[in-house]
C-alpha cells in the first residue's frame, strides 16, 4: 500500500491554489472599479480599481512564482507534462487570434460597405466612403512604417535569444532578451506618442474606436509581451533554462511572434489599406 501511494509517474497531479478564485475576484473588482471611474458612478471607484489592480499584479507574480517552483524545485515538468503545456500555450494563442479576428470583422465590416444601402445612418455618418470624411488618417510611411521595422527587428532578436539557449550560450541569450524587451519598449513610446499626435479620437465615431480599440488592444499585448521576456530575462540571469527545459521562454518567444504577426495585420490592413489619402500619397511618391 505505501508503494502505491508513493508511486512516481509523468502526470503532474497540481496542488490546490487559492490564485485562480484570487485572480477572478481581483479582475472582478478592477473591471467594475474601472467602469465606475469612468462614469463617475461613486466616489470610492478609484478605490476599488486600485485594489484590483495589486490583486491581479499580486496573484500573477504569485502563480508565476509557484509555477517556476514546480518546474525549477519539484521537478514536475516532465515530458508528458511540457507537451500539455505546449497544447495549452497552442489554444491559448488561438484565442487571442479570435480576440483579435472581432476586431478586424468590426473594421471591414464597416470599411468594406461604407455606404450599405441596408444601413442608411452608416451612409450619413460616414460620408458613404472609407476613411470617413473630415478624417485624417496617418501617413502609413512614417510612425507605423518604424514601429513595423522595430517589431520585426525584435523578432528576430528573440530568435536570436532562443537558438542561444538552445546552444547554452548565456550571454546570447542575456543580450539577445534585453535587445527584444527594449525593442518592445521603443514601439510602446512610438505608439504613445503617434496616439498624443492623433487628429481624431476614440469617441462618437467608427473610425476612431474601431482604430484604437484594435491598435491599443495590441499595444497592451506588447506590453505583456515584455513583461513575460522582463521574467524570463530575470529567471536566464538566475540561471533557470536549460537547453533541454525552457518552456517559460519558449511560450514568451511564440507570443512575440503572435505579437508581430498581428501587427503586420495591423500595418498592412489599417494603415495602408484604409490610409485614403496618406496611403495613396505613399505610393504615389514612390513610383
Amino acid at each position: 500500500m505505501a508503494e502505491a501511494q508513493t508511486r512516481r509517474h509523468d502526470y503532474h497531479l497540481v496542488d490546490p491554489s487559492p490564485w485562480p478564485a484570487v485572480g477572478a475576484v481581483s479582475a472582478f473588482l478592477l473591471a467594475v472599479g474601472a467602469i465606475s471611474w469612468m462614469h463617475k458612478s461613486f466616489a470610492a471607484a478609484p478605490l476599488v480599481f486600485g485594489l484590483g489592480v495589486i490583486g491581479v499584479l499580486y496573484t500573477m507574480i504569485s502563480w508565476w512564482r509557484d509555477v517556476i517552483r514546480e518546474a525549477q524545485v519539484e521537478g514536475h515538468h516532465t515530458r508528458v507534462v511540457q507537451i500539455s503545456h505546449r497544447y495549452g500555450m497552442i489554444l491559448f494563442i488561438t484565442s487571442e487570434v479570435m480576440f483579435f479576428v472581432a476586431w478586424f470583422w468590426a473594421y471591414f465590416n464597416t470599411a468594406l460597405f461604407p455606404a450599405d444601402s441596408v444601413q442608411i445612418v452608416r451612409e450619413q455618418l460616414l460620408g458613404g466612403q472609407w476613411p470617413p470624411k473630415g478624417i485624417e488618417t496617418f501617413d502609413p510611411w512614417h510612425l507605423p512604417l518604424l514601429n513595423t521595422l522595430i517589431l520585426l527587428t525584435s523578432g528576430t532578436t528573440v530568435t536570436w535569444a532562443h537558438h542561444a539557449l538552445l546552444h547554452n550560450d548565456r550571454q546570447g541569450l542575456k543580450w539577445g532578451l534585453v535587445v527584444t524587451i527594449a525593442l518592445g519598449l521603443s514601439f510602446t513610446g512610438v505608439q504613445a506618442y503617434e496616439y498624443t499626435h492623433a487628429h481624431f479620437n476614440y469617441k462618437g465615431h467608427i473610425y476612431g474606436s474601431t482604430f484604437f480599440m484594435a491598435t491599443g488592444f495590441h499595444g497592451a499585448h506588447v506590453i505583456i509581451g515584455s513583461v513575460f521576456l522582463t521574467v524570463c530575462l530575470f529567471r536566464a540571469l538566475a540561471g533557470h533554462f536549460r537547453p533541454d527545459q525552457h518552456l517559460g521562454f519558449e511560450f514568451s518567444a511564440w507570443y512575440w511572434h503572435f505579437v508581430d504577426v498581428v501587427w503586420l495585420f495591423l500595418f498592412a490592413c489599417i494603415y495602408v489599406w484604409g490610409g485614403g489619402v496618406h496611403a495613396a500619397a505613399g505610393a504615389a511618391g514612390g513610383h
